[in-house]
């Protein structure tokens, strides 16, 4: 039976999202195989990708030989959480009440939805229903707790009332670190922790005690610890949270930019913070309220793992904002007011480092380390890079003072012709030291006035090391600077070392009879 007072929770998962964000704004067919890009790592892919062997966590080089016909496109959190406001929208149309964990990713209470249409399994046809004419496909899992609906939309399943536990019990204990909406980030290492102490799955980290969880790990483990016994992680909020800390914005003029919004966006983040700062309280549910000229109001819940930083805030109000302004049956109006209104509370102590570290502890400690250096040396002396505008590597980074506007030098979204091919090269050499490139009788290779080598490659010398080549691409003529003088005309490429560890590549300019290294690739 269902715990007393607890509703049961229905989740609405789509699948690989990121990446089907990502087709639908390149506008790419169904049945084109795409993989999502972080730091050169795939961390989302389609289904068509998975079948040609590309998985999470491959390099971009190993994605692209399993499928050389894969589309690679960048992580974009304000694209995905803009291309999901009409799957949300259609199912708040269909049941109200939706709370967003993420991109992807939300839940609403079954017993509603169940009364409604009769049953959850009729509410579940419902709902994958309405996803499906936008466009989307979608899995739904119904459950007693929300980890557990969670889990079981990402196998379409519905769990029985009170069998959440025997549910959990079989899955891998991986699953517990598998949705990162509902987990911190060092919930990993204590997963890879738990299977080497031998706790291969869910039901076997259930079986401790929270006495023995509690003494021997931090507090995640804990946390991790009531997910796998299926009991709520946190308490439900005691009170109603007190009016004072709603914060309020009021346009003037009327915001119909998503730029605009997104600033007001910010200010109010900060003004929330130090409202429940000062409140010795933290945010967990952010609803999040805009309003029009002409009287339309528009609403949706937020609901984070961990206590919502200013950032985090103003993230989620910018990925709102954003989705609000850009669909198809956008306001008709301006928005002329926007609220913050924190749903669930917790203790402030939630924000504080523990034994173990805590929310944005690495971040913060840098931070703050950086803050210091920038005291000591000089405003200009800590700086950071943002991404710009040019056909060089080293041009298409623009650093500014820590703590200035992030402002380029150059706008990256012209087309910049002639500009080098991602990805690009994990190291940039500042001083660009001459190396020699030699074919296999000796010869120094240049670029001819064709732009073709003027011999095959088959070695590199680096000062007293020299290094057998494994293939490598180019020339490709550098078309930029065509006013100078120049002996010989600039062009790059890219060689791949055969002697070098991990087959390192590097990539080359040639700049008057001379080339030069210009970066690696990891």
């Amino acid at each position: 039976m269902t715990r007393p007072g607890r509703a049961r929770v229905l989740a609405v998962w789509c699948r690989d999202w990121p990446a089907v964000a990502a087709a639908a704004a390149a506008e790419l067919p169904a049945t084109r195989p795409v993989a999502v890009l972080f730091g050169n790592r795939v961390i989302a892919c389609s289904a068509f990708a998975r079948a040609e062997g590309v998985r999470r966590g491959l390099r971009r080089r190993e994605a692209q030989a399993n499928c050389p016909e894969l589309v690679l496109v960048r992580d974009d959190p304000d694209r995905d959480a803009r291309l999901f406001e009409p799957v949300v929208s259609a199912v708040d149309a269909t049941v109200p009440g939706v709370e967003v964990l993420r991109p992807g990713l939300l839940v609403l209470a079954a017993r509603g939805a169940a009364r409604y249409f009769g049953s959850e399994e009729a509410a579940a046809e419902r709902l994958v229903d309405a996803v499906a004419a936008t466009g989307v496909e979608a899995q739904i899992g119904v459950a007693d707790e929300l980890s557990t609906a969670v889990l079981a939309a990402k196998r379409a399943a519905i769990v029985a009332p009170g069998a959440d536990a025997e549910f959990l019990a079989p899955l891998p204990i991986a699953e517990l670190a598998a949705e990162p909406s509902l987990a911190a980030p060092e919930r990993a290492e204590l997963v890879d922790l738990l299977h080497r102490l031998g706790l291969r799955r869910v039901g076997d980290f259930a079986a401790l005690s929270p006495a023995e969880v509690a003494s021997r790990f931090g507090g995640d483990a804990v946390a991790a610890h009531r997910c796998a016994r299926a009991v709520p992680q946190r308490p439900p909020s005691a009170r109603r949270p007190p009016p004072e800390l709603t914060v309020e914005y009021h346009c003037d003029p009327p915001v119909d930019r998503v730029d605009a919004a997104a600033f007001a966006g910010r200010l109010l983040a900060n003004r929330l913070h130090a409202a429940l700062a000062a409140a010795s309280v933290a945010c967990t549910r952010l609803s999040i309220i805009a309003e029009t000229e002409v009287g339309e109001q528009l609403s949706r819940i937020w609901r984070c793992a961990q206590p919502l930083t200013p950032e985090g805030t103003a993230d989620r109000v910018r990925w709102q904002l954003d989705g609000w302004l850009t669909r198809r049956d956008r306001p008709s109006a301006p928005i002329t007011l926007l609220r913050l209104e924190p749903v669930e509370l917790t203790r402030a102590g939630a924000l504080q480092l523990g034994l173990w570290g805590g929310v944005g502890e690495q971040d913060e400690r840098a931070k703050r380390a950086l803050i210091r250096v920038q005291g000591l040396l000089g405003g200009a002396a800590v700086r950071v890079g943002v991404l710009s505008g040019g056909r060089g590597p080293a041009e298409r980074v623009t650093t500014v003072a820590l703590g200035d506007e992030l402002t380029p030098a150059a706008d990256p979204a012209l087309p910049w012709p002639g500009r080098l091919p991602p990805p690009a090269p994990t190291l940039l050499l500042v001083d660009r030291p001459p190396v020699s490139l030699e074919s296999i009788d000796g010869r120094q290779v240049t670029v001819t006035e064709r732009g073709v080598f003027s011999a095959e490659p088959a070695a590199l010398r680096w000062g007293d090391r020299w290094w057998r080549l494994r293939g490598w691409a180019g020339p490709w003529p550098v078309d930029e600077r065509w006013w100078t003088a120049r002996e010989k005309p600039a062009a790059r490429a890219q060689v791949q070392l055969a002697d070098a560890e991990d087959g390192k590549v590097l990539l080359l300019i040639h700049l008057d009879r001379t080339w030069h290294a210009e970066g690696v690739y990891d």
